[in-house]
Parts: structure tokens; sequence; C-alpha cells
């Protein structure tokens, strides 16, 4: 006869019992709000100093790249010019000058100017149907000299001044000195622009730091009560500013590439026109190239870690005077409230 079941034994879960909910942390809020009035106007201003920065680089990127262009077609040639006299015969002077200067060492080719591109190079200023015979003009030869290794060019114009009285050397220094003097001149002024633009966006984020902390100074003063350590309330204002300063960078340098790319479309379209033409003899083309993209790139990267780095020192600053104001409330000199 079988024994009945013992009581103690335990009873089958029962499947109806629900289980408990889990428990799930709150996410907690950021000690600034993500976006208010104060916070778009800053992102705003960072665009606009970005903006005039890339601008300024970009445009400084150009006049360097044109002056050197400039600098390197003049310093490949040099010219002899030969004056007319009655007693002179021309062609043949033209062509002892040239071949006196190929005997020099470091020249490559020489060119007689004929009289119709001569012609030509003084017709915006006299005229077409030009007769040169009627006027004293003077006789051009180009040489083309090897830029690495020059001639003596005291010697061949001592040379020429022997062989043929009229006839003398332009070799071109005091233009290259001048472009080149032109080339650093407009770095530096560009370089005083970027600067100032940077110097503006630093004040500003510091101003716009210290609105932010005095709007919610309250805020930090409990965290400091309740413990919490100055680099962490650091580092909340400073994620909050690298995302406006990047924001903001991002618009004003896409907006600035966006000018350039504009810009070279356009003059590319229009290449025949004479405004085209003046425009990109002063300036050169408006492409700024791959480096000066990546230049545009940098300074977006510069600009929000420059904004960053300055909304840090603020705060620190900021949270040291609250410190200093707690520790001795009668010592209010030089302490912002």
């Amino acid at each position: 006869m079988t024994e009945p079941p013992s009581r103690s034994r335990e009873k089958a879960p029962d499947k109806a019992e629900q289980k408990r909910p889990e428990m799930r942390v709150r996410p907690t809020a950021p000690i600034l709000p993500p976006s208010n009035i104060q916070g778009n106007a800053l992102m705003v201003v960072i665009a606009i100093m970005a903006f005039l920065a890339c601008l300024t680089l970009g445009g400084v990127s150009m006049v360097r790249s044109t002056a050197a262009s400039w600098e390197s077609q003049i310093s490949r040639e040099i010219t002899i010019q030969i004056k007319p006299d009655d007693n002179l015969d021309m062609e043949k002077a033209l062509t002892q000058a040239r071949d006196l200067a190929m005997t020099f060492v470091g020249t490559k080719s020489g060119q007689i100017v004929d009289e119709a591109a001569t012609a030509r190079l003084l017709e915006p200023w006299l005229g077409p149907g030009l007769d040169l015979k009627d006027l004293p003009v003077p006789r051009l030869i180009v040489v083309t000299i090897d830029e690495s290794n020059p001639p003596d060019f005291d010697a061949m114009r001592s040379l020429l001044k022997d062989s043929i009285p009229q006839a003398s050397l332009d070799d071109h220094r005091t233009w290259v000195d001048r472009l080149v003097s032109m080339a650093h001149t407009t770095v530096m002024i560009g370089t005083g622009i970027l600067l100032l633009v940077f110097t503006a966006m630093v004040l500003t984020v510091v101003f716009a730091t210290r609105g932010a902390l005095s709007g919610n100074r309250h805020v930090v003063e409990v965290l400091h009560f309740v413990g919490a350590e100055s680099s962490f309330v650091a580092t909340e204002f400073q994620k909050h500013f690298l995302k406006i300063s990047l924001k903001g960078s991002a618009i004003g340098s896409a907006l600035a590439a966006l000018f350039f790319a504009t810009a070279g479309f356009w003059q590319s379209r229009t290449l025949a026109t004479p405004e085209t033409d003046q425009a990109t003899a002063l300036f050169g083309t408006f492409s700024v190239g791959v480096l000066g993209y990546a230049g545009i790139f940098a300074t977006m990267i510069v600009i929000a870690l420059l904004t960053t780095f300055t909304a840090r020192l603020t705060v620190m600053r900021t949270i040291y005077e609250i410190d200093t104001l707690r520790s001795d409330p009668t010592r209010t000199d030089g302490i912002a409230s």
C-alpha cells in the first residue's frame, strides 16, 4: 500500500505569478539646456567668425599662389630691348643680340618679338593699324633662362652694351622683389585678420560662458554642495559649448567652401568675357584646391577646439571664484558676482 505524498513537498510555482518589473535608471538631464536663445546666438556668431576666417585663409592662399605664378613666369624670362637709331640696322642688331645672349650658360632659348606682335602689345594704348616704321618703338627679344642656374646678368648686360650701344637688358629683378614683398605683406595682413577674428571669437565665448554660468549659478552651487567636482561641472559646460562650436564652425566653413566652389565654377563658365579675364589676371583662379579645402577644414577644427578650451578655462575660473567667495564671504574684491 503506497504512502500519501508528504505535505512538506514544495508546491509547484504558480505560472500566473507575474515577474516584477526591472528597475530602470532615469537618464540624467544635462546641466545646461541643449538649445536656447543664448546658445543659438552664440552658434550664429561662431558661424560668422568661421566664415570670415576661412574666407581670409582662402583669399591669402589665392594671392600667394597668384604671386608665386607671376614670380615664376617673370623669373623664367629676361628681356633685351633695342632702341631704334638712324644708323642702326634693327633686324641685324636683333639677331646679333639674341646670338650673344645664347652664348651664356643658363640660357635656353631666344625669341625675337616681330613687328606684328609688337603692334599688338601697343594696340590697347595706340589703337589698331599701327605702323611701327613711323614711330621710334623699341624692339624686344625674350630670352628663356634656367631658373635653377641663371646666367651672369651683369656680364651679359656689359657685353650687349659694348656690342650694341642701343641695347639694354632687363632681368626683371625689381619686379620679382616687388612681388615677393607684396606676397609677404598680403600674408601678414591675412594673418592679422585671422588673429583678430580668433580674438573676437574668444572674447565672445568668454562672455557667453559667463552668461550661461550666471543663469545657472544656483545649479553649479548645488552641485558643489552635494560634492560634485569642478572637473565634472567644467566637462558638462565643455560638452555643451563643443556642440555649439562644432555646429557653428561647420556652418561657417561650409559656406566659405561653397563660396569658393561657386566662384570657381562661375569663373570657369565665363572665361571669355573681359571682366573674368581681368579678374583672373589680377587675382588668379578662385579655386583654392585640395590644400585650400583642407585648410578650411583645419580652421573649423581649430575654432571648435579653441572655443571649447576657452569655455573650460572660463568655467574653472568662475567655479574658483564661487569657492573663494563661499570660503570668505567678506572677500568680494576682484570676484565676479
